[in-house]
């Protein structure tokens, strides 16, 4: 089966400092979570900035297609129980 990213809801983890979102490989839902530090280096205008939750998600709104796409490639090197999305992911 292929990974899919069939619900765009996503959420913001305070513990984890990062945004949570939902891939599916047919019945089987994969959690993934990207680190704030991936999101505000991947604008230059943020990395100065101190980012509130919202504009975290928005960030992550703007990105998502690039960011399911690390997401694809990430689950295609093995299962696990859930994918941490680092900046270096992204290079």
């Amino acid at each position: 089966m292929t990974l899919e990213f069939l619900n765009p809801s996503r959420s913001f983890d305070e513990v984890r400092k990062a945004i949570r979102f939902i891939g599916h490989d047919g019945m089987f839902e994969v959690p993934f979570f990207v680190e704030v530090e991936a999101l505000a280096r991947s604008s230059a205008g943020l990395r100065s900035m101190e980012l509130s939750e919202e504009m975290y998600l928005s960030t992550f709104d703007y990105a998502r297609g690039s960011i399911e796409n690390v997401a694809r490639e990430a689950y295609s090197h093995g299962r696990q129980t859930s994918y941490t999305l680092t900046a270096a992911d992204f290079r």
